[in-house]
């Protein structure tokens, strides 16, 4: 019998960016459904920005109605400033998913890579072509933080799907 379709979304996190993708695991296959960017703008106060990024989360949980989400991981940044605000707008995810009723997994930079390009130090262009391809899109999906949105859900499809495997051969 054949495993029912499994909607995930994706997300790379950021406070001047959010990428969303979502993605359809219909057995082996990958399905594009979406994708997109939530974006804020630097002059407006913190706390507005992060309410944007949370309506635009349920908003597009809403609409798409993903089973299961997943996001970047946060890799150590030199840029202080930066991380603090990439990592108050992954506490908004977070709480975004939580507040749908929708699991949320992470999966770390590297390991995104690793899943997209088959390298966890492949560069950009690499993974953003993989996507594409497995997705069976016309171009490389843009703004870039979407395609890296896709390719995070691409990992969790495959993880889902080795974990799946893993479990029905106990």
């Amino acid at each position: 019998m054949a495993a029912p379709t499994v909607r995930v979304m994706g997300v790379d996190p950021g406070l001047a960016s959010v990428g969303w993708g979502v993605v359809d695991l219909d057995g082996a296959r990958l399905v594009c459904r979406g994708y997109g960017c939530i974006e804020t703008k630097a002059d407006t106060p913190v706390a507005d920005r992060l309410a944007a990024i949370r309506d635009g989360l349920l908003e597009l949980a809403g609409r798409y109605g993903p089973a299961e989400a997943a996001m970047e991981g946060l890799f150590f940044s030199r840029n202080v400033t930066s991380a603090l605000g990439v990592a108050e707008a992954r506490g908004v995810i977070r709480l975004a998913f939580r507040d749908s009723s929708i699991p949320l997994s992470e999966y770390l930079p590297m390991a995104v890579k690793q899943a997209a390009a088959g390298s966890g130090t492949a560069g950009k262009a690499d993974v953003q072509n993989f996507v594409r391809m497995v997705l069976g899109l016309e171009k490389v999906p843009r703004p870039d933080h979407a395609a890296d949105a896709l390719a995070v859900a691409i990992c969790h499809c495959q993880n889902r799907s080795f974990a799946a495997l893993a479990a029905s051969r106990r």
